[in-house]
């Protein structure tokens, strides 16, 4: 059995499908490129879909997926337990990273979006696996959120203490800006799969986080 968190750890490239970005054929499309190019992690974020159409789509993209990827469900405890992903990604009006255990097990990845130290500390101590910070860059996903101060970032590198992927806006212009800052980890939607050539965005991203040799 592999393990999760060790997958989570070596973990770099975070792609997010979006319901309000794609339809669900194009998404199990460029799922299937995003596993043959070696993406790490795969989030389903379905904010319109019906719960047994979203847990139907779920149930396909596992078996894409077929445990190469880490699979992670946005919001949705109750989908991320029936289809049998490897976690949930949690909003801070979500419910709490505790009760999400309770439900999903020991074993299970769970994300929070942060976008504050104060946040990053919280969620560090009631157990979180990993964070998504952002919006770094303004995002057309969260329009109203204005994009934090490099500094910030960089404060909280210094002080985080699990895996965390930066978020919002991220591109290949502007990523150099988050390894400045001390991350090497990223979280993209509309990046990678509004691409005109999926697999070349995706390979351009890793090369992209991959730490320069001296």
């Amino acid at each position: 059995m592999r393990s999760k968190r060790k997958c989570l750890k070596n973990s770099k490239l975070y792609v997010i499908l979006d319901r309000e970005v794609n339809d669900y054929a194009r998404l199990l499309h460029i799922a299937r490129i995003a596993v043959r190019s070696g993406v790490d992690i795969i989030q389903l974020r379905d904010k319109v879909g019906h719960a047994k159409d979203v847990l139907a789509f779920s149930e396909k993209l596992m078996a894409i997926l077929d445990k190469k990827v880490l699979f992670i469900v946005n919001d949705r405890v109750d989908i991320a337990k029936l289809s049998g992903a490897d976690g949930v990604h949690l909003g801070q009006q979500d419910i709490p990273i505790e009760k999400a255990r309770k439900i999903m097990g020991p074993q299970a990845v769970i994300g929070v979006s942060c976008q504050n130290l104060r946040h990053v500390k919280a969620a560090q101590a009631k157990g979180a696996d990993y964070i998504g910070f952002g919006s770094v860059f303004k995002t057309l996903t969260k329009p109203e959120r204005t994009p934090m101060p490099p500094k910030m970032l960089t404060a909280v590198m210094r002080q985080v203490r699990v895996p965390l992927f930066c978020i919002g806006g991220i591109d290949l212009k502007n990523i150099s800006q988050i390894r400045k800052a001390g991350c090497d980890r990223v979280a993209v939607c509309r990046g990678v799969c509004l691409a005109q050539d999926i697999k070349e965005a995706i390979i351009r991203y890793q090369k992209a986080l991959v730490p320069r040799q001296p």
